[in-house]
């Protein structure tokens, strides 16, 4: 779909070919009194675009009266009528006659509903449009007072009981888009016309402005909410992402009311269980992740019925989908945001005070985030794997019973250790991963022999590794997630365990094991580095010294 390069209204005046000429030709309002009207598409193009969506029901008066929520009092205090009158209809002509004539057709069948090809087109460029802020202020928030301001500057061509009329004809479009997009919404038949009408709506939200007109258009987020129980794929992927743009906004608390109905959050969790689409998946898990990361207002009202519905099974039982899903046979680079989506949700979960000990409690979340951590092939799908380290950490911080399971896996410590490169820019997951280790290590240092020397082959593999990543630390660095004694403290316990097992394995009179070389040099490398960089942190987090020229 393309938008056109310049205003429509724009003409020729060489070419006298044209088929559409202006009938009606204005004085150009004063430079004082020009309205602040930026976009860079001819406004007039966009109401008459708006004008081509109207149900043919609607055109034809079914629909006759577009009420406000607040109509305007005269000076008696009684409320305009905004019945159709002489006046109104010559208001209308002028309104009609006061933007480009190419955009309305001469004669009466222009107003004839359009069919759903033509529709189609109309509302594809509408849809471009809404993404530009100016063009969505326009569209959704009384954009026609340009209209109203030609009326007003030529106001010397009408009566007082003309004017008047014009004024009650403004406030019946002031959401003329709005209007016509509910409209649509509550007759359409057609699911790529709900698409394209859910996605104009969907760009509008994306606005400040146009989202708090969205709000204040009786009956539209009721009807937005509908949708969600068609069938169609797309009409659905549009209708989360317009549902997703509204929960970090301050419209939020009204979305909530309304999407607070159980039959509502059941067909939510219906969508994401049971779809086969990829994009409606990721679509609708980004909506369950919104909500987890509301407002505590929206997470109060939201999340209780959610639980109770069953999303943390759900969401254990599409990880578990998705990780099986990893084998170089079946791996699809679409679906790591999908994985990646999941584990945030979880993880916004996890912090929550009343919903940390369902997820922490759950054995095979942590069994799945442990065959994620260890998965030898883990570049392509990394952020997911910096999320599950974070979110081990935290499970291990209320069940710490479960670090006595994974202390003697060399493969997780192996897959932990792999996961520092992809978390260089992330303090919080490097920390993560750090208490991880120190939680580890200390039940190493306890192993038999045997063990032990597995356990030194995979530290002394990874070297290079450790020894970047705490390069990468500057303790010099004054931040408060640098400095914070407890993330010091975890680093220091995981130094302090690597010292003591490569000390301990210095001790052993076999420095060999069948199918497990170890190489004496690494092992007094990496003491060398963890001694210095134990001392340097012991003496930051003491408060002692600014050590940056010992490093």
């Amino acid at each position: 779909m393309s938008i056109p390069p310049e205003s429509p209204s724009e003409h020729n005046e060489e070419a006298p070919e044209q088929e559409f000429q202006s009938s009606t030709h204005h004085p150009p309002a004063p430079s004082g009194e020009l309205f602040d009207i930026t976009t860079t598409v001819d406004p007039a193009y966009i109401i008459s675009l708006i004008r081509k969506l109207l149900p043919e029901n609607v055109k034809h008066g079914e629909r006759s009266k577009i009420t406000t929520s607040c109509p305007p009092e005269n000076e008696e205090g009684q409320s305009w009528s905004i019945d159709e009158s002489e006046n109104m209809k010559n208001v209308e002509t002028f309104v009609k006659q006061s933007v480009d004539d190419k955009f309305y057709c001469q004669n009466e069948r222009e107003d004839v509903a359009v069919g759903e090809e033509a529709w189609e087109e109309f509302g594809c460029i509408l849809w471009d449009l809404a993404a530009s802020k100016t063009h969505a202020e326009f569209m959704g928030s009384g954009g026609l007072n340009m209209l109203i301001g030609r009326i007003a500057f030529h106001m010397h061509m009408f009566t007082t009981q003309v004017f008047r009329g014009m004024i009650k004809f403004y406030v019946q479009v002031e959401n003329f888009a709005l209007e016509v997009l509910l409209a649509t919404l509550m007759v359409s038949k057609s699911a790529r016309i709900t698409e394209i009408n859910l996605g104009i709506i969907g760009n509008l939200a994306c606005h400040d402005v146009s989202r708090k007109k969205i709000t204040t258009t009786d009956g539209l987020i009721g009807a937005v909410l509908q949708q969600l129980f068609l069938n169609d794929t797309a009409c659905l992927c549009e209708a989360c992402r317009l549902i997703t743009l509204f929960l970090p906004s301050n419209e939020s608390g009204f979305l909530a009311e309304a999407l607070q109905p159980e039959h509502i959050l059941c067909r939510i969790l219906w969508i994401v269980e049971n779809t086969l689409n990829i994009q409606l998946l990721e679509k609708s898990i980004n909506l369950l992740l919104a909500i987890a990361e509301s407002k505590q207002d929206v997470v109060a009202i939201l999340l209780p019925p959610l639980i109770k519905l069953g999303l943390p099974r759900s969401l254990v039982d599409l990880l578990s989908v998705e990780i099986s899903k990893l084998t170089p046979e079946e791996r699809s680079p679409e679906r790591y945001s999908i994985l990646d989506s999941i584990l945030q949700t979880v993880g916004a979960l996890s912090v929550i005070d009343d919903y940390s000990q369902e997820i922490c409690s759950n054995k095979e979340l942590f069994q799945l985030l442990v065959q994620l951590i260890k998965h030898p092939d883990k570049a392509e799908f990394a952020n997911s794997c910096v999320t599950a380290s974070v979110l081990t950490a935290n499970i291990l911080t209320d069940a710490t019973d479960l670090a006595l399971e994974i202390s003697q896996d060399t493969l997780f410590l192996q897959g932990l250790l792999g996961v520092f490169p992809f978390a260089s820019d992330d303090i919080e997951a490097r920390s993560a991963i750090w208490s991880i280790l120190a939680r580890l290590l200390v039940r190493i240092q306890k192993t038999d022999p045997s063990n032990l020397h597995q356990h030194v082959s995979v530290l002394t593999s990874k070297s290079e590794v450790v020894e970047d990543e705490l390069l990468i630390y500057n303790v010099d660095d004054s931040s408060e997630d640098h400095r914070s004694s407890t993330k010091l403290t975890a680093r220091t316990f995981a130094l302090n365990g690597i010292v003591e097992i490569l000390s301990r394995w210095r001790t052993l009179d076999n420095h060999s094991m069948e199918g497990c070389y170890v190489n004496e040099g690494d092992v007094d490398k990496m003491l060398h580095y963890c001694c210095k960089y134990t001392k340097i942190l012991d003496l930051v987090v003491n408060g002692k010294s600014k050590l940056c020229s010992m490093i």
